[in-house]
């Protein structure tokens, strides 16, 4: 598989990775047998980068891959994880030394890693990024030898923008595919001159972009889908990337006929998040073996042509960005 630079951190990471959040909860039912596969598929695809939070799954997923790592022995991918949203409530205040220790002791537990490879603020309230208490407290931790790197989760290009004044972010994880481009107007750019890695999440919008929904599709009352479209539990964006489901499934069709010959829709959508070069990773999740494999495949496909790509925004900017365009 192709790889990039991770920013300026010295590492080398593949450009399509593991978003292990599905594997973690609040996607439906995983078993452990399953998550396992998918990620044992992952890496023997070639996958160099794994993405996860201590709140994934309670840290199942963390769990999990430190598991699956054992197994395995050799060398070990790059792994991310997150912290911050353990807690209760999720205040500005909270992010402060001691709970981000107690929060990376545990992930270091979970992951058995003595040091963490990066540690992500994981979409904290907006205060933080304009404050320096939380980046202090991940200096001191990398300090100590808990952390190699650290680097923020977002849920907004302001707040992206704000997290490169921080001298020590390394990497910016925020949502970017076909129905949230927003990023990439100014904030790679400057993501770009900071040498700052971007990984791209959420890239097939909650599985919309798979192109296998339908206006009948359910979904497990576990399943963030299911409960969390008008942001009950967390940032809408999060979900379906915002957009509301009807409006979404249009929008899919009208994409349809974009997708290349013998190709997925899925691995058109990767490929179209992989045409801009300040994305570092991308991290589409998977339940299973074979969707992992179907995502590592993306890698291989050729460059979409100019007219793809002007033809892929016009269906953004007709059916898509009058919903979320202003709101991240």
């Amino acid at each position: 598989m192709h790889s990039n630079s991770f920013g300026r951190t010295g590492r080398t990471v593949t450009r399509i990775g593991f978003g292990a959040w599905a594997i973690g909860g609040t996607w439906g039912e995983v078993s452990p047998d399953a998550a396992r596969a998918a990620l044992h598929a992952a890496l023997d695809a070639g996958m160099t980068f794994i993405d996860t939070a201590d709140v994934y799954g309670d840290g199942r997923s963390e769990r999990i891959i430190a598991k699956v790592l054992a197994e395995r022995g050799g060398a070990r991918p790059f792994v991310a994880t997150k912290a911050g949203r353990r807690l209760s409530p999720h205040v500005a205040e909270g992010y402060d030394l001691d709970h981000l220790a107690a929060f990376v002791d545990r992930s270091r537990h979970n992951l058995q890693m003595d040091r963490l490879d990066l540690v992500q603020l994981h979409c904290p309230p907006t205060p933080v990024y304009f404050s320096s208490r939380a980046f202090d407290a991940l200096d001191e931790l990398k300090s100590r030898g808990w952390i190699a790197d650290y680097g923020v989760s977002v849920e907004t290009v302001d707040e992206a923008r704000q997290a490169l004044h921080h001298p020590g972010v390394v990497s910016v994880q925020i949502i970017y595919n076909l129905f949230r481009p927003r990023p990439a107007e100014v904030f790679f750019r400057e993501a770009q001159a900071a040498n700052v890695a971007v990984i791209a999440r959420v890239p097939l919008a909650s599985g919309l972009l798979t192109g296998k929904m339908t206006a009948a599709s359910t979904f497990a009352a576990d399943d963030h889908r299911s409960f969390n479209r008008d942001g009950q539990a967390f940032d809408k964006g999060e979900t379906f990337s915002g957009v509301p489901f009807d409006v979404a499934l249009e929008a899919v069709e009208e994409l349809r006929p974009l997708v290349p010959q013998g190709a997925s829709m899925a691995a058109f959508a990767l490929r179209w998040i992989l045409m801009e070069q300040a994305v570092t990773v991308v991290i589409p999740g998977a339940k299973s073996a074979a969707q992992a494999q179907a995502n590592a495949a993306a890698d291989a496909l050729a460059p979409l042509p100019a007219e793809t790509l002007q033809a892929a925004r016009a269906v953004y900017d007709r059916l898509v960005a009058p919903h979320v365009h202003h709101l991240w």
